[in-house]
């Protein structure tokens, strides 16, 4: 009997220690599906992605959860989809700052934003926004160039150290010769609830946080870092106001790397449908964000050839992140 005994125990051992078989990628998905955000509740890309976890749902036949972890200007949650199961049960969606820019400006990042990533493809492009609040004593570059030359100290937020929206202020810094210190936030909705009660002045927003706040008249806008956004046509450029810089800046939806090619296939597939949904474009244009699928290894490639391009632009312009 103790022999019987002890030889079940070691069976029972032997098939815990062995990894549950893999669902067959053909019947993923076949339970609820989580969007890891690594942006705070009501910011940017927590918006976008809440939309499309709503439509590719939908799609796919399972409801996709929404949680948040932020820190470390997104690299933080992130780093936790880089480490998830590759089961397509983890996905996220990553803007410029947490594939493209962190890896161009972060020697010691703890992920590799291009091999430890299935990419499902390109959500859309927008820009990031320097605004201020209504009673800022400038409208546009050239007065805040002339603020900064009486020697007025002026201080900016952007959503933390290494973000898009700190690079596009050191890069507008660089061009223009003034100095303003950099006041860096920990999540970009704490950066606009300070903004709209007047505890900071100025600072850099991506669209999606932005535009509603612009076109409600909260806030003001000052220049576009990247492309015109169409939900803000009349804000001109930093290349329209002299600043040589006119990147466009990338949503993209990823995976942890080594996903099954058929549940990439199928969670691009519901990405795609749900950008060409009417309802979907409408909401991503309205929050700055021109909606434009590519697919996942394409756009792989892109965020590959921007790394190293925007190294180059870091190096010029004197940002480093330690």
């Amino acid at each position: 009997m103790k022999l019987r005994i002890a030889t079940l125990s070691l069976l029972a051992l032997l098939s815990a220690a062995v990894p549950a078989r893999a669902e067959d990628p053909a019947a993923y998905p076949t339970h609820k599906i989580r969007m890891l955000l690594p942006y705070a509740a009501g910011g940017g890309g927590d918006v976008v992605g809440r939309l499309l976890a709503d439509k590719m749902g939908k799609s796919l036949g399972q409801s996709i959860y929404i949680e948040n972890h932020t820190g470390a200007a997104g690299t933080l949650g992130t780093q936790m989809v880089a480490t998830s199961p590759n089961d397509g049960y983890t996905i996220t969606v990553g803007g410029m700052t947490t594939h493209v820019l962190a890896p161009a400006i972060y020697p010691k990042l703890p992920y590799d934003s291009i091999k430890d990533f299935t990419t499902i493809g390109r959500i859309g492009t927008s820009s990031i926004m320097l605004v201020a609040t209504k009673d800022f004593a400038a409208n546009d570059i050239k007065g805040l160039i002339a603020r900064a030359k009486k020697g007025q100290p002026i201080q900016y937020g952007s959503w933390g150290v290494g973000s898009t929206g700190q690079f596009c202020a050191e890069i507008l810094m660089q061009q223009t010769g003034i100095k303003m210190d950099h006041v860096p936030f920990n999540g970009i909705a704490k950066l606009a609830g300070d903004l709209l009660g007047g505890h900071i002045s100025l600072a850099t927003l991506d669209m999606a946080t932005a535009t509603p706040l612009v076109k409600d008249g909260s806030i003001k806008a000052l220049a576009a870092c990247g492309e015109r956004s169409p939900s803000l046509p009349d804000v001109a450029t930093y290349k329209e106001q002299g600043v040589a810089f006119d990147r466009n800046l990338a949503w993209a939806m990823y995976a942890p790397a080594g996903l099954a090619p058929p549940i990439a296939q199928k969670l691009s597939a519901a990405l795609k449908e749900a950008l060409d949904d009417a309802e979907v474009k409408q909401k991503l244009l309205g929050l700055g964000i021109t909606p434009q699928f590519v697919p996942g290894e394409e756009q792989r490639d892109i965020n590959a050839r921007d790394i190293a391009a925007w190294k180059q632009v870091a190096k010029d312009a004197g940002i480093e992140v330690k």
